[in-house]
């Protein structure tokens, strides 16, 4: 007869384990986040965000070592989003269609999302942050840069890397003045006028 008083805890399987360190993380990562945008990189101390989180700070530390590589997953996590669709085929050859594409779902992804990029945004833009993250998102960058300098270059641009920068900073500039000032900043006209500056619009 079973002792309906005791409680049987089944072992979780290795996945399961994985599924909700994952989830403990991006928890965390979006605790950081908020802080970071609202109280600076030096304003916030591992122990706000894990109290922010509820968990200690000592728990914090299992899944990351500090303040500098929590800031580091965040941006890289924040940047990853942004380039999911760029090159949907992974071929690292762009086409126009898929130009196009990546214009038109980056600008759906930050208005779906405007308070995040907002908070991304505030945090990236902070010197410190940048020093700290940019050698790593930059090593994230590099094959966007190139797929979009060798997509100019095909296209016949006479400096295909200064227009992939233009083309990015371009993009930069749109979604962080949509982020700040949503209810005034035409972000649909200005994506129409982007496909036409690159001639995508009718594709």
């Amino acid at each position: 007869m079973t002792d309906r008083s005791t409680i049987i805890i089944m072992p979780r399987t290795p996945e399961q384990f994985q599924e909700i360190r994952e989830a403990k993380k991006q928890l965390i990562m979006d605790a950081a986040l908020e802080l970071f945008a609202t109280k600076g990189f030096y304003g916030t101390s591992i122990s706000t965000i894990a109290k922010s989180v509820g968990i200690s700070k000592g728990l914090l530390y299992n899944y990351f070592s500090g303040k500098e590589e929590l800031v580091i997953e965040v941006m890289k996590s924040g940047f990853r989003n942004l380039m999911l669709s760029f090159d949907t085929d992974h071929n690292k050859i762009l086409t126009k269609k898929e130009l196009k594409f990546f214009v038109v779902e980056i600008m759906k992804v930050v208005i779906k999302n405007s308070r995040f990029w907002r908070l991304y945004f505030s945090v990236i833009s902070q010197p410190i942050v940048n020093k700290v993250a940019f050698g790593e998102i930059m090593e994230i960058a590099l094959p966007f840069f190139k797929a979009l300098g060798d997509y100019f270059t095909r296209m016949g641009y006479t400096n295909p890397e200064a227009e992939a920068r233009f083309f990015t900073a371009l993009i930069d500039g749109v979604t962080l003045n949509y982020v700040f000032d949503p209810e005034l900043f035409p972000i649909e006209k200005i994506t129409e006028r982007i496909l036409e500056i690159y001639n995508l619009k009718d594709l």
